[in-house]
């Protein structure tokens, strides 16, 4: 994408007509208000604690009840992909009134055993359906366009497991990731 920073651009070497390629680095897209913490504490299931006390609060403020679920990490193949998934973090941590945080790109890397455990996010089929899955799938579509790869043509409802995560880039961990697996992705 234009406004994707050149350092992050690897759907070129990543993507074909069969999907983005895999191997034992993974990213993760989140706000610069997160890295320190995650840094040195590592990627922890249902990360954002602030997010998950402002939904608490906010569902309080109503009458109802707010039950914490524990989310895996979620990753993606794709640096470009994980920068949308960081500018989303920081557009929805801007609407809670947080500070000026920018969109950070961090770089997980897992041993054999644990790469394993990276497991497709069909979950993310409802995500889809919504007016943020849209604007992904928009966003998906011209980073394939790009490559010059027409798609992802993908029937949410009917797709094979692996099409969640070759075509979309849709992924998770159902553990936390130690700090000494992370990196920051900088120029």
């Amino acid at each position: 994408m234009s406004n994707t920073p050149a350092y992050l651009q690897d759907a070129k070497s990543l993507l074909s007509n069969t999907g983005f390629a895999c191997n034992s680095v993974w990213y993760h897209g989140t706000s610069s208000a997160l890295t320190d913490s995650i840094t040195s504490n590592g990627l922890k299931r249902s990360g954002d604690k602030s997010m998950k006390q402002a939904a608490k609060q906010t569902m309080a403020t109503i009458g109802n009840n707010y039950t914490e679920s524990i989310e895996p990490v979620f990753l993606t193949q794709s640096k470009e992909i994980a920068l949308y998934w960081a500018n989303q973090t920081v557009r929805n941590r801007s609407v809670r009134g947080e500070s000026e945080e920018t969109p950070v790109v961090i770089a997980v890397t897992l041993s054999d055993e644990i790469n394993t455990k990276v497991k497709p996010d069909v979950g993310a089929a409802s995500l889809l359906l919504l007016p943020e899955g849209e604007h992904f799938m928009a966003h998906l579509g011209q980073i394939y366009q790009q490559c010059g790869i027409d798609g992802p043509d993908i029937d949410l409802m009917n797709a094979d497991r692996l099409e969640y995560l070759n075509k979309l880039g849709f992924a998770y961990l159902n553990q936390d990731i130690d700090a000494a697996c992370l990196s920051v992705i900088t120029e």
